[in-house]
């Protein structure tokens, strides 16, 4: 096991250093280009189409509303990223990190929205009369027969990262945060957890997203009330945190406390590499949600899609960043969601430990039915619709198996598939950039192809 381990750790820290996160900012930075900066010009339209999306037109097709599909995606992407990912960046590549989390978001955002396009845009409806599409779909259709072996190679990472990095590693967060604050067993968790999650997948997408439509709006707003009012508390330190971002993203930052110090490179690494992580831009797995909301433009779906990034990395990642920076325990020595806490408990002694714990529950298991459906549609296109009801099972299964084992070895296999997920999609993105971009320019042409 330990030679397996350190050869995988070798794969997943190339897959995951400067050569991927270079093809990740530079494929998002190639359609920001290409789209001549729409996505950032368009952020107003795009909260404006969110808020409308609530209530479809009555002939758009497809299964839930817009909004319900944005909440689904955001379900699967606000999650442990947004509390451990951050805190992360921030111990290993120092403050200096939140800026290039920024930068990968605002890239981006035109990265989600060419996913989510191009995810509706070549869509098709499966045998039980439900809309499916995501990269798979995408390049089967939009590249053709003989690019469906990269499709089928989608799939495959996809469907396998699933039941790692959107189940076991969730329901073992979830079942160790209860467990440090409030006594819980493990098994207790896992059981919960396992219940609560085959009664959502019962009900296939339409439930998962009347869910999703529900508690991600209540979750993300009640963090960042609470993240609000630390900020309050320690306004005075605000403006100082705010420029130790900025500053530091640039400059060798000095040693002092826990913290070693951290050149401008790591400060980008690790940045770039938890925003990846929290926000899911470039990996392609929004699409596969939003392919199933009702439009009548994939550049309308497009939109409303981006905006997941935006709430996920420059709203709720900067709400923990700025908690963790502001509190000053940024250079304690801890990580992951234990700085997190620290820095809530250090604002709001005897509450800040309690209400993280909650909030990470919440998060993993949103993150949990999200990643359920990303993965069903996965197995659905390698296998057929017959795998839906022996999936959700299995699926269940391991959200208590998960809950109740040590899973190193599992985040590391997931890890890496999770990049191997990319490397499809980004090729997909670049070779149909050029629909991406007439697609586009028909729609703000008053040309809305129906879809």
């Amino acid at each position: 096991m330990e030679t397996a381990t350190a050869i995988l750790s070798a794969i997943n820290g190339f897959v995951w250093g400067p050569p991927m996160l270079i093809l990740i900012l530079g494929t998002g930075l190639l359609l920001q280009v290409r789209l001549k900066m729409m996505p950032i010009r368009r952020i107003p339209t795009g909260f404006k189409m969110v808020w409308d999306g609530r209530t479809p037109a009555a002939d758009a097709e497809g299964e839930i509303s817009p909004y319900a599909a944005l909440m689904t995606a955001l379900a699967a992407t606000v999650g442990t990223g947004n509390i451990a990912g951050v805190a992360t960046a921030i111990a290993l590549g120092g403050p200096g990190a939140v800026f290039w989390m920024w930068i990968t978001a605002f890239v981006g955002m035109a990265t989600k929205y060419s996913e989510v396009l191009l995810a509706v845009q070549y869509r098709e409806v499966d045998d039980r009369g439900e809309h499916v599409g995501g990269p798979m779909y995408a390049i089967k259709n939009g590249l053709g027969q003989n690019w469906r072996w990269l499709g089928t190679a989608f799939a495959i990472f996809g469907g396998l990262a699933g039941f790692g990095i959107g189940n076991m590693v969730q329901s073992n967060s979830i079942a160790h945060a209860v467990h440090e604050s409030f006594g819980m067993p493990f098994w207790i968790s896992g059981v919960v957890l396992a219940v609560l999650t085959g009664l959502v997948l019962l009900g296939g997408i339409k439930r998962i997203g009347a869910v999703a439509e529900k508690l991600v709006p209540a979750m993300c707003i009640g963090y960042i009330v609470v993240a609000l009012l630390v900020l309050v508390i320690y306004a005075g330190a605000l403006p100082g945190a705010l420029a130790m971002i900025v500053t530091h993203a640039f400059s060798t930052t000095a040693a002092g406390g826990g913290f070693a110090g951290a050149t401008i490179m790591m400060a980008m690494r690790y940045g770039v590499a938890r925003g990846v992580f929290s926000n899911e831009a470039g990996l392609g797995t929004a699409g596969i949600a939003q392919a199933a909301g009702q439009s009548m433009n994939a550049a309308q779906s497009g939109l409303i899609g981006m905006m997941g990034t935006f709430i996920d990395t420059l709203i709720v990642c900067t709400m923990t960043a700025l908690v963790i920076i502001v509190t000053g325990v940024w250079d304690s020595g801890t990580s992951g969601a234990a700085l997190t806490a620290n820095a809530y408990d250090a604002a709001l002694p005897g509450f800040g430990q309690y209400f993280l714990a909650i909030a990470l529950t919440i998060f993993a298991f949103t993150t949990i039915l999200g990643w359920a459906y990303y993965g069903e549609k996965c197995w659905e296109f390698l296998i057929g619709t017959s795998v839906e009801k022996p999936y959700r099972v299995l699926w269940t299964i391991f959200v208590l198996i998960g809950a109740v084992s040590q899973l190193d070895f599992v985040w590391l296999v997931a890890d890496t598939l999770n990049a191997f997920m990319a490397f499809p999609n980004l090729i997909s993105l670049v070779a149909l950039s050029p629909i991406v971009v007439k697609v586009t320019n028909d729609y703000f042409a008053g040309k809305m192809a129906k879809v």
